[in-house]
């Protein structure tokens, strides 16, 4: 299997960074093939404009997604969008990898996915749901939080929401609708207020959750996914 990690914290050896490093090490050892996208690192812009398209853009007025569509027709994105593009072509497996804040992403990767899984690529009109342009395709969120895991749960009278229903824009928003089948997320909760023994039992249970999701590379490779066209 084909794994695309998108990698979306400012600091590398973060907690979330642990996360990345097991994934890869674990994935890795189970005879999958991985790609990372490190977004800070790349310094990849959060912001979708005019500078997406190497076309020349009707400003009167800007209409981002019928530029998106007409880049998807002609093959002009930027470079740093297109190589993105490819990366999900090429994968059958993308897993989102953040810090939560204010119960979202980081705007980097919120930009990473407007910019990239755009109309015309990931989706269109036609393109939706089981027919999405990414059908055939996992994806998995791996987060990391500053409350512990008594706020995600309802049970708590001080609960934000349970984990479910944080993640409800990406499991039940964009995954199924570009035709993606979303896998069970991976919480690590209060990493900055937990002591190292905890942190080391949050990356066992991650490897153990890995492993159980997505399991060892079958010979001959995964199915074909699904190709954007």
């Amino acid at each position: 299997m084909n794994v695309l990690i998108v990698f979306a914290h400012p600091e590398p050896a973060s907690f979330s960074g642990a996360l990345r490093d097991t994934a890869c090490a674990t994935l890795k050892a189970l005879g999958h093939q991985l790609q990372v996208s490190d977004l800070y690192r790349m310094e990849f812009s959060a912001v979708g404009d005019v500078d997406d398209f190497v076309h020349d853009v009707c400003d009167t007025p800007f209409d981002y997604q019928s530029e998106q569509r007409l880049a998807h027709q002609r093959g002009s994105y930027c470079a740093e969008i297109a190589a993105e593009q490819e990366k999900l072509r090429w994968c059958d497996l993308v897993m989102l990898n953040f810090p939560l804040w204010w119960f979202g992403p980081p705007a980097i990767l919120k930009g990473w996915i407007d910019r990239v899984m755009s109309v015309g690529f990931a989706y269109d009109a036609d393109r939706r749901f089981e027919r999405g342009a990414l059908s055939g395709r996992q994806a998995m969120v791996t987060i990391t939080t500053g409350s512990p895991a008594a706020r995600f749960s309802l049970d708590s009278p001080r609960a934000y929401t349970d984990l479910a229903g944080t993640l409800l824009p990406l499991n039940k928003g964009l995954f199924p609708y570009v035709g993606m089948t979303a896998l069970p997320p991976f919480a690590a909760y209060a990493v900055a207020k937990v002591d190292p023994e905890a942190r080391a039992d949050y990356l066992r249970q991650y490897r153990a959750h890995l492993i159980a999701q997505i399991g060892r590379a079958q010979p001959g490779g995964a199915c074909p996914p699904g190709e954007p066209s």
